[in-house]
């Protein structure tokens, strides 16, 4: 028997099928250890890590267009609805959490158990078009992040971002440590990048506060409230909810009823304070956004592209295109990095197949790049554009799946007995679940049919 199987936990196993036999990223399970002495600052320092690997998802590529759209049309208007889907996202991600201590399995594998084989089979193939679909914004975004920074062609843009995953190798055979601390330096450069951007910007404090206020007109104004509903339904991401939930299992937990409850506490607060950042650098976008473009009158800027070549002239400084394609580039090149992982999760969780790291990784990356050199090189830049918004339709069919089975199985006593939801926490999730599901589907009949 392996090491790992040595070790495995006795865990919550009355409302599951099958008894658990191998966790997912195998290589670092319960590989970081909590000290059971000393502060709780201490231990919660040692817990600290999975949240801000999640929190890049809420802060990629995929997001900046509608940021940007959201504040050269309409101000500070929509920062309230950045500020609401961050609150759902903190529910979500703390429940996913939750999931992974108590059971010991992550979202995947609980969907593997709990569903027939053809059903369990559809989720997976959903997931990973999902994976691939978020893959794809990440990857374009650091290509054009490369192509504004140093003219690099966006075609060889894309293919050095599949680079990231011998990163991964390296850094995941030297300790999962590596990894959080590589994703949270890159997200403490894209916060001072914006930092810079909103001090060159001088925005109207009294705007963005009145900004943070819902307003009546976001629902009353048809445009308005489509770029609302954008943001909301891009900002959860479905691979987040797998990847929280298997990357808490990383930390030597007691399995104990209350070491378990300390654990939930610590990695909630983890991925709260994480989450955090990621408010405060999409509001960043789009206050940046408000204080140059709509200022200045122009309600049209929605690119990527266009947002960079504006700043420096607007701002003054090219200092401003600079620090936000330098952004653009870590955002990109984090968030692929943690797709990576994610897509490792799925594919064991779902499949329980186990390949040599290196193997899973590169499966992982040649979904999103392959789509992505093909489309480059023979639709150039164009082609990209509408890749991306078939990756959100994508993103926005899977997204339903994932967020009603999480609420499903962490709500279930005999799943997750004395942790289940309690009854309040019960009817929030599932009215959250309900608003994403109606705002997807409405998003995805505006895409169709609009």
């Amino acid at each position: 028997m392996s090491e790992n199987k040595k070790k495995l936990p006795l865990v919550v196993e009355e409302g599951w099928r099958k008894k658990r036999t191998q966790p997912t990223l195998p290589e670092v399970y319960r590989s970081l250890r909590i000290p059971k002495t000393g502060s709780w600052m201490k231990k919660f320092l040692a817990f600290a890590g999975p949240g801000y690997l999640v929190a890049v998802g809420y802060m990629d590529p995929g997001n900046w267009a509608t940021d940007i759209a959201g504040g050269s049309q309409f101000g500070y208007t929509l920062l309230s609805v950045i500020l609401l889907s961050n609150l759902m996202a903190i529910l979500l991600q703390a429940l996913a959490g939750k999931l992974g201590i108590v059971t010991g399995r992550d979202l995947a594998q609980a969907c593997r158990d709990h569903y027939s084989k053809p059903v369990a089979m559809i989720l997976w193939v959903l997931c990973e078009l999902a994976i691939a679909a978020c893959d794809l914004a990440e990857v374009i975004g650091s290509a054009i992040a490369l192509k504004l920074l140093f003219g690099i062609p966006l075609i060889y843009g894309v293919i050095i971002t599949a680079l990231d995953v011998l990163v991964v190798l390296l850094l995941q055979n030297k300790g999962f440590r590596y990894i959080e601390t590589l994703v949270i330096v890159l997200i403490l450069t894209i916060g001072a990048c914006f930092v810079t951007e909103i001090f060159l910007s001088k925005p109207d404090v009294g705007g963005i506060l009145k900004g943070f206020v819902p307003s009546p007109e976001i629902i009353n104004n048809p445009s308005m409230l489509y770029i609302a509903i954008g943001i909301l339904g891009a900002t959860v991401m479905p691979h987040n909810l797998y990847l929280h939930s298997s990357i808490v299992q990383t930390r030597q937990y007691e399995q104990t009823s209350s070491g378990k409850r300390q654990a939930i506490k610590y990695a909630t607060w983890d991925s709260t304070i994480a989450l955090f950042f990621a408010l405060f650098i999409n509001a960043s976008i789009l206050i940046v956004s408000a204080a140059t473009f709509h200022k200045a009158g122009m309600k049209d800027v929605a690119e990527i592209e266009d947002a960079y070549h504006l700043l420096a002239p607007l701002l003054g400084t090219t200092l401003g295109s600079i620090l936000f394609g330098v952004a653009l580039l870590a955002s990109g090149q984090n968030s692929t990095l943690t797709g990576t992982l994610a897509g490792q999760i799925v594919m064991e969780g779902f499949l329980n197949i186990r390949l040599p790291a290196w193997l899973r990784r590169l499966i992982t990356r040649l979904i999103a790049i392959v789509p992505a050199v093909v489309v480059t090189a023979l639709y150039g830049e164009s082609g990209t554009a509408q890749l991306l918004i078939l990756s959100q339709v994508i993103l926005s069919l899977q997204l339903s799946f994932a967020v009603v089975s999480l609420v499903q199985f962490t709500s279930d006593k005999k799943k997750m007995g004395e942790f289940a939801n309690p009854l309040w926490l019960k009817v929030l999730a599932w009215m959250v679940a309900m608003v994403i599901i109606s705002l997807n589907a409405y998003l995805l009949f505006q895409t169709f049919f609009g």
